[in-house]
């Protein structure tokens, strides 16, 4: 929205007002539904932007400090564990390997203005948590995630399954799930359902005729600009932009028009009405897994402020 205008140009403005806020309205309303709390199974996931997603990271990080002190790391008795609950630990000297490339939005980028400035690369990186590193012995010890050479061992402790974190996450929810086959795939973990389900729907979604024309349709707008793509994956995922820091011009021109083309076409608009279409199909069959899951998720938010609270 236009805001500060000098009094003269918002004059000239004033006869297509009307339009003019028409036009920002349906931009924001086509954003809204390019994110991921804008779909069905998202109320299956624990959003660690919740009171509750809040509540739990701070527990596995209270309880995760703990065992990495049983384990002999003597420093973590000092750890402020407000600094890290909100990310997950990435290995010393990995972080450069990180990928910067693409919007963290499921229909990529939507707004032409900040794509003509950020192309494909993230631009809300840097308004979030960002992971800390740590060293070789204390990730492996945190996760429980081995690189070949790595000792199963800390200070002559075992460490435990998927780390001190992933005890934490254990106590917090209790045992995991039973198994479930997706598409003849076996899925276990406490979030593997509503995430298999989500790739299931999305891959029924994408097979749609009306995906296919929405693609289409996007592609034909892109074209008169003198892109060629035939969706919008194909111009986010161009290996000219992948592994580089900053966009180049050619980026944030491409990234611009794809925005401007999902507006003009109503793409996403369009393709999300077909995805949660799917995910509401594959909820309705396996309503009574995802109902238990829900009921599992409010308990360990209870457990959560349970382990907070002695802590406090």
């Amino acid at each position: 929205m236009r805001k500060g205008l000098p009094l003269i140009v918002t004059g000239l403005l004033a006869l297509s007002a009307c339009q003019l806020v028409g036009q920002d309205d349906a931009a924001a309303d086509t954003r809204s539904l390019n994110t991921m709390a804008a779909f069905p199974l998202h109320t299956y996931l624990t959003d660690p932007s919740t009171q509750d997603g809040k509540a739990v990271g701070a527990a596995q990080w209270i309880l995760a400090k703990k065992c990495m002190v049983r384990l002999g790391f003597a420093g973590f008795s000092t750890l402020n564990t407000k600094t890290v609950e909100s990310t997950y630990p990435v290995r010393q000297g990995a972080l450069s390997g990180l990928g910067t490339i693409s919007d963290d939005s499921p229909y990529g980028v939507d707004d032409p203005d900040q794509a003509a400035e950020h192309g494909y690369h993230n631009r809300k990186q840097e308004e979030s948590s960002q992971p800390l590193e740590w060293p070789a012995d204390q990730y492996v010890a945190l996760t429980g995630l081995f690189d070949s050479g790595d000792s199963h061992r800390a200070h002559g402790h075992s460490v435990p399954e998927g780390g001190c974190l992933g005890q934490a996450t254990r106590n917090i929810y209790g045992s995991a799930p039973g198994s479930a086959k997706i598409n003849g795939i076996k899925v276990t973990g406490y979030y593997s359902l509503p995430l298999a389900l989500w790739s299931e729907s999305h891959k029924a979604a994408r097979k749609d005729p009306a995906w296919k024309k929405a693609d289409r349709a996007w592609s034909a707008c892109m074209k008169k600009q003198g892109f060629r793509y035939p969706d919008p994956d194909g111009a986010s995922l161009d290996s000219a932009w992948l592994g580089t820091q900053k966009p180049s011009g050619k980026e944030r021109k491409t990234a611009a028009a794809d925005a401007r083309c999902k507006l003009d076409t109503d793409y996403i608009g369009t393709v999300h009405a077909i995805e949660a279409r799917a995910q509401k199909t594959v909820i309705g069959r396996h309503r009574k897994d995802l109902d238990a899951l829900r009921a599992a998720q409010e308990r360990a938010a209870g457990n959560a402020r349970t382990v907070i609270a002695k802590e406090n």
